[in-house]
């Protein structure tokens, strides 16, 4: 049989057109629609004609688009190229809630070969097959009748009357489209392939067509306060990965995830929200001066961050890294790159478990130094969706846990107690760097993740959401501190007194600079979290 002759229907450039306007509109486009009705919710004859009018007007502008960008050269490479970015993009939206905006590109971008890998599984293995490579074989097996001066015409006339019907939509209907777009401000980014297209330009003009910024050196001379009655400060600073705060059995949840941190008596700030809900913006965003509100990846890569000044000043930094990479943030410092291979023990040739960061840290505490220094260690943590791959078979301890990436068919329980295992596994790994302090005079800890995580609530899984969008569980971060210092009564009352504050990565850069004892001009004592506190 020839399955060729089976979809091959001949249609012309208009009906190609107009057929694959209605598919990207009625198929790929079912999750907008969704929550477009989710918002209207239609209960009136004026409501439902207005509701229906919104799958039409999109349709007409799919027809536009697809006119413009090839239908009269290249009509089915144009379709089968949206067709598959679709596929890919209705995935992610149905199954993880995701929605795809400047931040979420520029963390695909820059996620590594490992991390990419482990969004695969059979299950998007066959609904890519049926969604976008049978439609596409089927699209690029059409012959387009009918010669290029009557293609012309044809694809006029259904652009002119699209031109007409978005015309006519808008005159009837302006007002309840402005005031639906006013109230849920986030719907457009739903909008499927045009949301990427949209984030797809405005990374590529923010990454390489906007000429880049002279170098700005905030402070060129930070200083070390005399610290001279005690030993040279060391500071590990450990940025999480994924991790919530409500899964820390010391900000109150109900399992015990968190044994070594209370046991060791480190201090838990159960009110610190994120920078962002990626990693890419996370990270650089909570070591630079800019606050959330006014962070630019731009300005801050083109500008000193907070472990810049404190190397300025003398303090010896280092940037350990078992995640992807720094994102920038340790350019100007001594830094040791995610290796999968560093240990065959430890690391299984995509991934390394965190314990490996240990293991470094000892090696570097171990050489002798006489100034201070500040050691980061940058945790793979609970990064998702193989949060299995994130602890040892020993450390399952919650099951039963659930061994797959396509996590939308475990489990609610299965889930949460893979998810819960990892944390138990960071708490290990947290308790194991306080005990390589414990015997390092002068020594702190300050653990704080970059973003959290969603784990089926409202539909959502993963992260990456717009902020202004995103839901507490992607946002709400854990903090702990621990410090040999914290022997001192009124030091520990102090610090103590804080953990219920709402607190911010916008504090992290003042309160490293504080606890490393840098003075700087660009320091702010009201952000910096432990300057009520003396030692």
């Amino acid at each position: 049989m020839n399955l060729g002759r089976t979809v091959n229907i001949n249609p012309s450039s208009s009906q190609f057109v107009i057929y694959s306007s209605l598919i990207i509109t009625l198929v790929f486009n079912y999750p907008f629609i969704s929550k477009v009705y989710e918002s209207v919710q239609p209960n009136t004859l004026w409501e439902w004609v207005f509701f229906v009018s919104i799958p039409i007007l999109l349709t007409l502008i799919n027809i536009l688009f697809v006119s413009v960008f090839g239908a009269v050269f290249f009509p089915r490479i144009t379709i089968a190229f949206t067709f598959l970015v679709s596929a890919f993009l209705f995935y992610a939206s149905v199954v993880y809630g995701v929605i795809f905006d400047s931040s979420m590109l520029q963390n695909i971008v820059e996620t590594n070969s490992g991390e990419a890998l482990s969004y695969l599984n059979i299950s998007f293995l066959l609904f890519f097959i049926l969604l976008g490579m049978l439609p596409v074989f089927a699209v690029l097996n059409q012959e387009i009748k009918g010669g290029f001066t009557s293609r012309i015409k044809k694809l006029l006339l259904i652009n002119l009357v699209a031109l007409l019907g978005i015309i006519l939509i808008a005159g009837l209907f302006y007002k309840s489209y402005a005031a639906v777009g006013r109230n849920n401000k986030g719907l457009i980014k739903h909008i499927i392939p045009y949301a990427f297209y949209d984030a797809g330009y405005k990374y590529l003009r923010d990454t390489y067509f906007y000429p880049p910024l002279p170098y700005r050196v905030l402070d060129k001379h930070p200083v070390i306060n005399d610290f001279k009655p005690m030993q040279p400060r060391t500071l590990v600073v450990v940025v999480g990965e994924t991790a919530r705060a409500d899964k820390f059995g010391s900000n109150g949840y109900f399992r015990n995830t968190t044994p070594n941190l209370q046991r060791l008596g480190a201090v838990s700030f159960n009110n610190v929200t994120s920078c962002g809900t990626a990693t890419a913006v996370s990270v650089p965003c909570m070591f630079s001066r800019l606050p959330r509100k006014q962070y630019d990846s731009r300005i801050a890569s083109s500008q000193d961050n907070v472990l810049d000044i404190i190397h300025r000043a003398g303090t010896a930094v280092t940037w350990i890294d078992n995640n992807s990479s720094c994102k920038g943030v340790c350019s100007r410092i001594d830094s040791i790159a995610f290796d999968p291979h560093r240990d065959p023990t430890l690391c299984d040739g995509d991934f390394c478990l965190d314990e490996i960061l240990v293991n470094q840290l000892n090696r570097t505490l171990k050489e002798y130094s006489s100034s201070n220094r500040v050691v980061v260690l940058h945790m793979i943590g609970s990064h998702g969706p193989t949060y299995y791959r994130r602890y040892p078979e020993n450390y399952g301890r919650y099951q039963p846990d659930c061994p797959r990436s396509d996590i939308q068919n475990c489990t609610a329980q299965t889930l949460n107690n893979t998810y819960d295992n990892t944390i138990a596994y960071t708490d290990y790994v947290l308790g194991k760097v306080i005990g390589l302090l414990a015997n390092v005079p002068n020594s702190a800890m300050l653990y704080i993740s970059d973003h959290g995580e969603s784990l089926g609530e409202k539909g959502l899984y993963l992260h990456g959401f717009p902020y202004k969008l995103a839901p507490d569980e992607q946002t709400h971060v854990p903090m702990v501190y621990w410090d040999s210092n914290l022997g001192n009564t009124a030091y520990k009352r102090c610090v103590a007194q804080r953990v219920d504050n709402p607190y911010s990565q916008d504090n992290l850069y003042d309160t490293l600079l504080g606890l490393t004892a840098v003075n700087s001009v660009t320091y702010q004592a009201n952000l910096d979290i432990f300057s009520p506190c003396k030692i």
